[in-house]
């Protein structure tokens, strides 16, 4: 997650969401009054099939009549998206008064996603006419992007923009991505990633809100997001995706953007090394690391709400817990800004190649760096006053 980095803006300015909609399928057949599990795997496997095979009559056969409307418009949304595999596995199915089936979705975009991008949504059966069970509705956490408009599609040298916004402001976003990713790449190396990120794109603040689930107001100050689960080996390690603030992102300067979408490429190429006791002062202060690595800016510059309370001292007495990454966390800039500097001490001290194995090796201050956690505490705490103060 990136915040909007308040030094960038222009003057003039101040874990799973990415995942395709549910729908009904092609051939369709009588499940008796109530469904049951392999019926609605065969309903579901046929529509997929439609899916990808471009079959829009297929694809439009397995919902309700009053229902079709609104799915012949996801499907036309989707038509320029490179789908490589769209599947269904059905969960659970219920067959009370109002049938409906738990399903996990899977797909994978074409030469991006090396593992299924994944999410769990729930479809409501319905019967027609001819007593055939089709889809009647569905639901999930979040919408997804081609509920929200057809999906423009960009690519770049070492990305793909998928937006509901138009062609030129999506080439903004495939430009900055591509100079992002080089610059993880000479940190990170290739270890764990493609080298390449998928970038979402929706059309507003509301927007990128209902693609997360959550109230957009929660991500006013955020500038983009990382999805997708961390840990395991990278060719199981789910497909990740980058969701841009766009009202934030505009925003920013030609170089708030640059460290926006490298600090988040750096979440999608450290995913599968990310484990779950990986503290988030490592996780973020490690994006933010990589985001600043080589500009020659000053601590001052990056940290200016951290030098404030230095200035006026203020030290802070622990490296930033979890909950001081929250979206609504009082010190949110305090807590990223001393992170950047945890990391930035720990590459200056011990060596670059010390902080990515430290990374790696899940934080592990002992092992990799021969110190416990509260020995580094205390030397960060005089980093940060020198550097500060």
């Amino acid at each position: 997650m990136a915040r909007i980095p308040r030094p960038l803006v222009r003057p003039a300015a101040a874990a799973l969401c990415c995942a395709a909609v549910l729908a009904g399928c092609g051939p369709t057949g009588d499940l008796g009054d109530r469904p049951d599990r392999e019926a609605v795997q065969r309903l579901l496997d046929g529509r997929a099939a439609a899916l990808l095979h471009r079959d829009e009559p297929a694809y439009l056969a397995g919902a309700v009549p009053a229902r079709r409307a609104a799915e012949r418009q996801v499907f036309r949304n989707l038509a320029d998206v490179p789908l490589a595999a769209w599947s269904y596995r059905v969960v659970s199915v219920d067959g009370g008064d109002r049938p409906a089936a738990r399903v996990e979705l899977d797909y994978r975009v074409k030469g991006y996603d090396s593992a299924p991008v994944a999410a769990q949504e729930s479809v409501r059966l319905g019967q027609d006419g001819d007593g055939q069970w089709r889809v009647a509705a569905e639901g999930a956490d979040g919408d997804q992007l081609w509920e929200q408009g057809p999906v423009r599609v960009v690519r770049g040298t070492h990305s793909l923009v998928l937006g509901t916004t138009g062609t030129a402001s999506l080439k903004t976003y495939a430009a900055d991505a591509d100079r992002a990713v080089p610059a993880v790449l000479r940190a990170w190396g290739t270890r764990g990633w493609g080298g390449r990120i998928v970038v979402e794109v929706p059309a507003s603040l509301r927007n990128m809100g209902e693609l997360l689930g959550a109230p957009a107001d929660a991500y006013r100050d955020i500038a983009a997001v990382t999805t997708g689960e961390a840990g395991g080996p990278a060719s199981d390690a789910p497909g990740g995706r980058v969701i841009v603030n766009p009202e934030a992102f505009g925003e920013l300067s030609a170089f708030g953007r640059r460290v926006v979408l490298t600090h988040e490429a750096t979440h999608v190429a450290t995913r599968s090394a990310t484990a779950p006791g990986t503290p988030l002062w490592l996780s973020e202060g490690f994006a933010d690391w990589v985001a600043y690595r080589g500009t020659g800016r000053s601590a001052p510059a990056v940290a200016p709400e951290l030098a404030r309370d230095v200035a006026a001292g203020h030290v802070p007495r622990a490296l930033p817990s979890d909950a001081a990454f929250g979206t609504r966390a009082a010190g949110l800039a305090q807590a990223y800004e001393g992170a950047w500097l945890a990391c930035r001490f720990i590459a200056e001290e011990w060596g670059d190649a010390r902080l990515v194995a430290l990374y790696r090796a899940g934080a592990d201050t002992r092992r990799v760096l021969g110190i416990g956690t509260d020995e580094l505490t205390a030397r960060w705490r005089a980093y940060v006053e020198r550097e500060l103060g």
